[in-house]
């Protein structure tokens, strides 16, 4: 037989503290504040079908096929299924705002920042010893051993030891300033002489060089950043009182 064992609000609240989360619990407290002030202020309203759509979305992404899969990522998650709606809302509410504040901004911050958004496709391998580094990629020019091979042998973490050491696609923004002038100075494809970072030493292979186009996802990429830094815009300018007794307690102990 099991042993129950309860746990207050208060303990939630003690744990949150005492493992210093509480900043950013706070933080996302102000931010939905923040978010539907705005959305009040700009008249924006959330229909039905948005509403289905945005659940649809998330159940397909924490993949709750059947209705009991929702149920249990419910209890999971210790929400009531009128909090799952208000979660709902709350995305849809956040997407609308950030395109009402920023769609018409996004042409103009492009084209200033068009350079941020040129990507990469890389592979990489870190290493301690740079003289080694730069023996394996004279043995890459020569032609005595591939990438892949040097990713099996010298890469430790699994995952990206079996993806050969795939970085997947990067803005600019993304890399190391050293790293990112070598590799956007690439003829892709080509592996790049070993550069040393605080890091490590990298030895880079550049598979793709990518130019931006403002299609969908980055037009909505950048809303999304445009509209997180205005958020924390708002809460730096913004203060916020919490009144809970350990801040009493300091304030004792400070007198």
């Amino acid at each position: 037989m099991s042993k129950l064992l309860k746990i207050s609000d208060s303990d939630i609240i003690h744990s949150i503290k005492l493992s210093c989360q509480f900043p950013g619990v706070v933080e996302a407290i102000a931010t939905q504040k923040i978010i539907t002030e705005a959305a009040q202020h700009a008249g924006i309203q959330v229909d039905e079908e948005e509403l289905q759509q945005e659940c649809d979305q998330l159940r397909l992404a924490q993949k709750l096929v059947k209705a009991k899969d929702t149920w249990i990522w419910l209890k999971k998650y210790h929400l009531s299924f009128k909090e799952f709606e208000e979660l709902i809302y709350n995305k849809v509410l956040s997407r609308k705002l950030a395109n009402h504040l920023f769609s018409t901004q996004v042409e103009k911050f492009f084209y200033e920042h068009q350079l941020d958004y040129i990507a990469a496709v890389t592979y990489e391998v870190i290493f301690d010893d740079k003289d080694l580094a730069l023996e394996l990629f004279y043995a890459l020019e020569e032609g005595e051993i591939s990438f892949p091979e040097i990713a099996h042998l010298y890469i430790q973490e699994p995952e990206l030891r079996r993806a050969y050491g795939y970085q997947g696609l990067r803005y600019r923004k993304d890399f190391r300033p050293e790293i990112a002038a070598a590799i956007f100075a690439a003829s892709a494809p080509e592996i790049l002489k070993p550069i040393q970072t605080i890091k490590g030493v990298h030895l880079i292979g550049v598979d793709e060089i990518i130019q931006p186009q403002l299609d969908d996802q980055l037009r909505q990429k950048i809303i999304a950043e445009l509209f997180a830094a205005w958020l924390q815009q708002q809460i730096e300018f913004m203060e916020i009182d919490i009144p809970l007794d350990s801040d009493a307690n300091l304030q004792t102990i400070d007198n």
